[in-house]
């Protein structure tokens, strides 16, 4: 392993800001020594969300989109740097995973697309750049999602304790940590996703802030089996998903099967969905002894309780306990993967994602 300080760099489907962190990385240990969230200007975002729902795009707006978050990241990387005052010099590498417009990795021809120029990236900080982590996994015949559970168990992992990692972000991902198996992992189905938009369309809130909205409402049982019906939750890992497919339109859809449903019970039953996908996938499983959860769902007083009680006798907490900060874990990750891409180490792993073999991940960018 190349021993150095590394930065990672992480824009999730839920796009509520860039996550910069920067760790002391070598072959034992991943110290993180400072973190930052760099916010996504409104234009941005809402050029993001216009790009990845499947609308009618041109080729220049994919490329100005593409220059523009690759700029973003740099000046989130650069703010990080200012704010820990660190010299870019200091740094042996960025892992950038950029932001997914479109993840299909199904059908004749599987595709996934992260844009966040890479070469701006490295040229504005002066710091060699490792992106585009997904692809090759996916030449191998790969998902090329998710990529964490390998960092997961480097970090969390133990040989008598059956333990599980749950990322909550826009999507809910399962990392399954078992003694004597190997490691597995894949997107239970949405994890904020929903609820964000939902909470967005009704009371122009970026997000439903401790889940108080959804907590004044009641659950609506008919909607909640009709949206658990959905194919995903029974499709055969390994699986992957995106907004490209759990997204307003998706849940417009659902909604259609019903005469109309109060918008505070519909939050509280996409809060309910939630927890339930991701329960069943926990319990599919075989349980554990513990749930560490990490992401924005990790602070849903809501979503933690509701983990609880449908798994008893499963200690369900956060990562931060556990010494990992649970909003920094996925940008973690990709200055671990940065740091094995450098080091001639394979990132992926084939019993999570499906491909054929283990295989280097990204491509570097120097300096």
């Amino acid at each position: 392993m190349r021993s150095g300080r590394y930065i990672g760099v992480m824009s999730g489907t839920s796009l509520d800001g860039v996550d910069v962190v920067l760790a002391a990385i070598d072959e034992h240990t991943v110290a993180q020594q400072f973190s930052y969230c760099h916010p996504i200007p409104g234009e941005i975002k809402q050029q993001i969300l216009n790009m990845c729902q499947g609308q009618q795009v041109t080729l220049s707006q994919i490329g100005q989109l593409d220059c523009r978050l690759g700029i973003l990241f740099a000046q989130a990387v650069q703010a990080m740097l200012r704010a820990a005052a660190i010299d870019p010099r200091e740094v042996t590498a960025i892992g950038n995973h950029g932001q997914t417009v479109w993840h299909e990795p199904q059908g004749e021809a599987p595709c996934t697309l992260q844009i966040g120029d890479n070469n701006r990236i490295a040229a504005m900080t002066g710091i060699t750049t490792v992106g585009d982590f997904r692809r090759r996994d996916m030449a191998f015949g790969g998902q090329g999602a998710p990529l964490v559970p390998g960092f997961h168990h480097a970090l969390l992992g133990h040989p008598a304790e059956r333990r599980m990692v749950l990322n909550i972000g826009g999507i809910a991902n399962l990392s399954l940590l078992l003694p004597g198996q190997p490691v597995r992992g894949y997107d239970t189905g949405p994890g904020n996703m929903l609820m964000d938009a939902w909470v967005w369309r009704n009371l122009g809130l970026p997000y439903d802030k401790d889940a108080a909205w959804a907590c004044g409402g009641t659950v609506h049982h008919a909607l909640l089996q009709q949206m658990l019906s959905d194919e995903y939750f029974s499709k055969p890992t390994p699986k992957s998903t995106g907004r490209e497919y759990f997204n307003l339109g998706w849940l417009e859809y659902q909604l259609t099967h019903f005469v109309p449903i109060a918008p505070r019970n519909v939050q509280a039953t996409l809060a309910e969905l939630t927890a339930i996908s991701i329960a069943e996938q926990v319990m599919l499983c075989g349980g554990g002894e513990r749930l560490m959860v990490c992401g924005g769902g990790a602070r849903n007083p809501l979503l933690m309780a509701r983990l609880s009680a449908l798994l008893p006798g499963m200690e369900v907490g956060s990562t931060d306990k556990y010494g990992v900060s649970g909003d920094d874990m996925e940008a973690l990750a990709f200055a671990w993967l940065a740091s094995r891409t450098l080091s001639g180490l394979p990132g992926n792993l084939p019993s999570v994602t499906g491909a054929s073999k283990e295989t280097l991940l990204g491509a570097i960018y120097p300096v």
